[in-house]
């Protein structure tokens, strides 16, 4: 179940990707590539202990749409490679311990004995 739900939040967050790019593209705003300096800025901010909002903040509400818009999809991306890291890991321990099912029947056979 928790590698279906992971699943299902990485898509959602692949639909937001995309509504990112299209705003960007509609409004022929330049995409930050992931080695520019702007966009590394970004990772730094997001990599301080208990990073949120307020540090974007001032980037996203005073600046143009274009520079939200590359907060937003640098974001995305960072929450995407977490999440593939997480579904990695969640197929790995399926794989060697299987699903729900097969520990509770590996539980009640325990007992059992």
């Amino acid at each position: 179940m928790n590698l279906k739900l992971t699943n299902v939040a990485r898509a959602s967050l692949e639909e937001l990707l995309a509504d990112y790019d299209d705003f960007s593209r509609v409004r022929q705003l330049a995409i930050w590539a992931k080695d520019a300096k702007e966009a590394g800025f970004v990772r730094r901010l997001g990599e301080k202990p208990g990073a949120g909002y307020g540090e974007f903040r001032a980037f996203v509400e005073i600046s143009p749409g274009e520079v939200g818009a590359n907060i937003a999809l640098g974001l995305i991306h960072e929450a995407n490679d977490l999440l593939d890291r997480q579904i990695r890991g969640l197929e790995q321990d399926f794989r060697q311990n299987g699903g729900i099912r097969n520990r509770m029947s590996r539980n009640r056979r325990s007992f059992q004995r």
